[in-house]
């Protein structure tokens, strides 16, 4: 690798995902403030991701909801209330 074309705090950095709990050592320049200790007993600068390949239903192959917000529920209330009470059509009263 050629000397000095990296950035001054390009160091090992890990990257926890909190999805899965994964951790990943891997050179950064990301400032970081929290720490944590790697497999190696050593300590090194901390980055907390919610999500990364350890993840993601692309990389993992499983499907997986998330659904923050509660859309589903939202979904699930407005149908309940749409088939109780069904919208009333407008009659036209046009003459011939």
């Amino acid at each position: 690798m050629k000397k000095e074309i990296h950035a001054k705090n390009y160091r090992p950095v890990i990257f926890l995902d909190t999805s899965s709990g994964k951790k990943f050592l891997i050179p950064s320049t990301i400032e970081t403030q929290d720490s944590g200790k790697w497999e190696d007993g050593k300590t090194y600068p901390q980055h907390s991701v919610e999500i990364s390949s350890a993840s993601h239903p692309f990389y993992t192959g499983q499907d997986k909801v998330l659904d923050i917000a509660g859309r589903v529920e939202k979904f699930k209330a407005r149908r309940a209330a749409a088939v109780k009470s069904p919208a009333k059509k407008k009659t036209s009263s046009k003459t011939k």
